[in-house]
C-alpha cells in the first residue's frame, strides 16, 4: 500500500523560510515522477514543481523559480521542498505528489492528481 506523508508546514512571517518533507512508502522512490502541488485558501490546486530524478526531467512553475528548491534524500526516501522568501500569497496547503506519467511538465500536475498518489497535505501560513 502506497503512503505519502508530508510534514514541516507552519506559520512564518513574510520573508521567512520553511522546509517541507515528504516521506513515501510502498513504492520505489526512484521509479516515479514526484512533485508538489498547493491549494491556497478558497482556490483550486496548482502545481509547484516536479522532478523525474532518474531522467533528470524537471518542471517548476514561475512563482517557485528562484525561491523554492526541491531535493531528496535517497537513503531515507524523503523528498524536500525548501521555501524561501515566503510571501503571504504562498499561504496554502502543500501536497506531495507521486506517480502520474513519466515526464515533468505543466500537465503532469493534473495527471498525478487523477492517476498518482497525494498525501494529506501540510499547511503553510505566511503572515505579512
Amino acid at each position: 500500500r502506497v503512503q505519502v506523508v508530508e510534514s514541516g508546514g507552519g506559520l512564518v512571517q513574510a520573508g521567512g523560510s520553511l522546509r517541507l518533507s515528504c516521506t513515501v512508502t510502498g513504492l520505489n522512490f526512484d521509479e516515479y515522477a514526484m512533485g508538489w502541488i498547493r491549494q491556497p485558501p478558497g482556490k483550486g490546486r496548482e502545481g509547484v514543481g516536479c522532478r523525474r530524478w532518474r531522467s533528470g526531467h524537471s518542471y517548476d512553475v514561475d512563482f517557485a523559480k528562484g525561491r523554492f528548491t526541491m531535493s531528496r534524500d535517497d537513503d531515507k526516501a524523503i523528498m524536500y521542498l525548501e521555501l524561501n522568501n515566503l510571501k503571504p500569497e504562498d499561504t496554502a496547503m502543500y501536497y506531495c505528489a507521486v506517480g502520474g506519467y513519466d515526464y515533468c511538465d505543466l500537465e503532469w500536475f493534473g495527471n498525478v492528481e487523477r492517476f498518482g498518489y497525494l498525501g494529506q497535505g501540510t499547511q503553510v501560513t505566511v503572515s505579512s
